[in-house]
């Protein structure tokens, strides 16, 4: 993230994306595969990380590191090895950002759901970022859904109504208002 100026001086906290370009790899259609839909690449890969079956999908196309399907309706027309860069889009945009989440590991109750813990007085020892009653007794069964510790974090999440700032076409730039999902170099599908 970076922090940019606009023409009368005020400053808009900006997400950097590299937003391309992107190459189609094959088309679906109904009759063949059951449904409509485009396939892209993004992004690259050693030649040597690239098995027989991949090298032969792509073929001259090039090494991508990620492919993805997107539906498409009667209307839109792709042909294999049709490039999109950032040039699709312009300042003033709105756009939904989807990826996948950092991931935080085994996380307790009080980070994971905001349980508040047990008191700081009258003897609690150890007990300050516990659960508390977890229930479940002999005649009542176990409670499902109940919220406990366990994994945090790598859940797809979309940040709706990010407007565009910037575009620059030239290194396939994307300056977008506010945060988006996930680490440094997660790949992100940009919903226009």
């Amino acid at each position: 993230m970076m922090q940019v100026y606009d023409a009368d001086g005020v400053v808009t906290p900006v997400t950097v994306i590299n937003a391309g370009p992107i190459v189609v790899t094959q088309i679906k259609d109904k009759t063949k595969d059951g449904y409509s839909a485009v396939q892209v690449g993004f992004g690259v890969r050693k030649a040597k990380n690239i098995n027989k079956a991949q090298k032969g999908h792509f073929k001259e196309l090039g090494n991508f590191s990620s492919l993805k399907e997107f539906p498409i309706t009667g209307d839109d027309k792709f042909t294999v090895g049709d490039k999109m860069d950032s040039s699709v889009f312009k300042e003033g945009d709105i756009v939904a950002v989807t990826a996948t989440s950092k991931g935080k590991g085994f996380q307790g109750v009080v980070k994971r759901h905001g349980f508040k813990g047990g008191p700081r007085s009258h003897g609690q020892k150890h007990s300050e970022r516990e659960p508390g009653s977890i229930g479940g007794g002999l005649r009542t069964g176990p409670r499902k859904g109940k919220r406990m510790g366990g994994r945090m974090g790598t859940d797809t999440i979309t940040v709706k109504n990010l407007k565009i700032v910037q575009v620059n076409p030239a290194e396939n730039l994307i300056l977008v208002s506010g945060a988006v999902p996930g680490r440094r170099g997660t790949v992100l599908e940009i919903k226009g």
